[in-house]
């Protein structure tokens, strides 16, 4: 019987939290665009990360073995690591709107 209590509770919380926007005046289309919006982000997160973290680790191996090949030069590895381990991360919703750059990888410098 607690448990279902519990379960009954959970579930006005969750209710309310999403009816909060509606009760606000927020015109529906604008939930529904935020709510899709958020969901295609999340999507495209499940996708991009893994794939930006196998290219940072590549990336991080090779400038080691460029390390190692160059006789310690530093400055050859950089020019590996930088671009492979820098950029973007995790996708937001302003770059999925395009308000914002997704850099997969970092500019080098010259």
């Amino acid at each position: 019987m607690r448990k279902m209590f519990r379960c009954w509770v959970a579930g006005g919380i969750v209710a309310s939290v999403l009816t909060v926007p509606a009760l606000a005046g927020i015109a529906r289309a604008d939930y529904l665009e935020d709510a899709g919006i958020g969901t295609a982000t999340v999507a495209a997160n499940v996708v991009y990360i893994p794939v930006k973290l196998g290219y940072a680790l590549l990336g991080g191996m090779t400038g080691g073995v460029a390390y190692v090949l160059t006789g310690a030069n530093y400055n050859v590895a950089e020019r590996v690591w930088v671009p492979s381990m820098g950029g973007n991360y995790v996708l937001t919703i302003d770059q999925l709107r395009g308000a914002e750059p997704i850099q997969f990888s970092a500019p080098t410098r010259p």
